[in-house]
């Protein structure tokens, strides 16, 4: 299609034809001094004064202009019903931000040109946007400590505080930094480099799930790194226990603080963190019964358990002692069982001790109803975990293990002479 200058060329402004569209050319003296030339673009549906430097380039930049204009009414012309309304949906559609249905095609083609298509042109935007969020900058410790005082503040129990501010300052110490500029990937790292069991990390990816999500409903972080750090599935039915001369060994190695703990595990299955609360009134020695009270209690349900007759032979040197049974800190528990361990040459077996004592018990009494009343459960956790697992011969052995020399008993006496 050939183009028309509609005046002869001295005169201005000039118009370039196409059909029914004209698109003017303006010579004009720029602030400089200098003469340029400008085209009025009206594509985007709004005026805009595009400027060359000389008049042949502006001329055929007005060609273009006018033939894709003029094309553009053809096919407005030949528009169906149904893709007129597409086009007066796209419009409404557009009306809140202030953008003309022009403006926004273009910069979407100019995007699916970086991204290839539309699912990725919305997934970089809501990326863009996070990233973008306004947040306040707060160092990861500081959100530790800011989530302990609301737990504590709002009487979370003291087990669950003590574990909690164990957890994340133990995590604090190894993310010195924003908590907001905190990666997936360097969880995943940190996580990997403790070399937890499966369960303890499966523990601390919970606690750092906490405290992430706590940051992000502060504005402390756009997003939870930790929804992307991978979870590990725990096998429930592997169920460890300690031979009667295992258990021996680790008797005889543990310190005479621990000791105590040890044989409450063993001999009568509390878990260990019920230990923990534990307190001396809670064992009664003579009546041969441990009270674990409903604020000790996993399962929050108070419950009697029987002292087995070795069971009081080993508590009997701590029969005067008063407060709490464990005095020291909750990391400090476990570096106990680690200790006794590493000491009588063994290697520490997770739950070991209340899993010892359910099979044990179970293949004394054949009684599950009974074993579950005692270790806090149900009789079918009982049968599905403990049946024949252990031989009853092995738990006559168990229950009739009996201090012989209590050596570190007797050096705790004499520590507090």
């Amino acid at each position: 299609m050939r183009t028309n200058p509609s005046r002869t060329q001295s005169q201005w402004p000039r118009k370039v034809r196409v059909g029914r569209v004209t698109v003017p050319v303006y010579r004009r003296q720029a602030p400089g001094g200098h003469v340029c030339f400008q085209v009025a673009n009206y594509a985007q549906g709004k005026r805009r004064l595009d400027s060359y430097p000389d008049e042949a380039t502006a001329l055929e930049q007005a060609s273009k202009l006018a033939r894709q204009l003029s094309e553009r009414n053809v096919v407005a012309a030949g528009m169906t019903n149904a893709e007129a309304a597409d086009y007066a949906s796209a419009v409404q559609t557009l009306a809140p931000f202030n953008v003309n249905l022009s403006a926004t095609v273009g910069t979407v083609a100019e995007c699916l040109k970086l991204v290839g298509d539309l699912p990725n042109i919305h997934a970089a935007v809501k990326f863009y946007a996070a990233r973008n969020k306004k947040i306040t900058r707060k160092s990861f410790a500081d959100v530790v400590s800011e989530i302990l005082a609301i737990k504590e503040a709002r009487r979370a129990s003291p087990r669950y505080l003590e574990d909690l501010r164990y957890r994340l300052n133990r995590m604090a110490d190894g993310f010195c930094k924003e908590i907001g500029n905190v990666a997936t990937a360097e969880i995943t790292a940190w996580l990997d480099a403790q070399k937890f069991s499966a369960q303890g990390y499966a523990d601390y990816r919970s606690r750092l799930h906490l405290l992430f999500e706590f940051a992000v409903s502060r504005g402390y972080a756009v997003d939870n790194p930790v929804a992307g750090v991978e979870r590990i599935k725990l096998r429930s039915g592997d169920v460890e226990v300690f031979t009667p001369a295992e258990m021996a060994r680790l008797l005889k190695a543990a310190s005479a603080e621990f000791l105590p703990c040890l044989a409450i595990g063993g001999f009568a299955g509390l878990r260990s963190a019920e230990i923990e609360r534990l307190e001396w009134s809670d064992i009664h020695l003579a009546e041969r019964f441990i009270v674990v009270g409903a604020s000790k209690a996993k399962t929050a349900g108070r419950r009697i358990v029987p002292i087995s007759d070795n069971l009081a032979e080993w508590l009997q040197p701590y029969a005067q002692q008063q407060g709490n049974l464990w005095q020291a800190a909750h990391d400090k528990f476990y570096e106990a069982q680690q200790d006794a361990a590493q000491a009588a040459g063994l290697k520490w077996k997770s739950n070991a001790l209340r899993h010892s004592y359910a099979s044990y018990r179970f293949a004394l009494t054949n009684d599950a109803g009974r074993v579950a009343g005692e270790c806090g459960n149900s009789a079918a956790v009982i049968h599905r975990h403990y049946r024949e697992l252990v031989k009853k011969s092995d738990a006559e052995r168990w229950f009739n293990m009996m201090p012989e020399a209590p050596a570190n008993v007797l050096a705790l006496a004499v520590a507090e002479r």
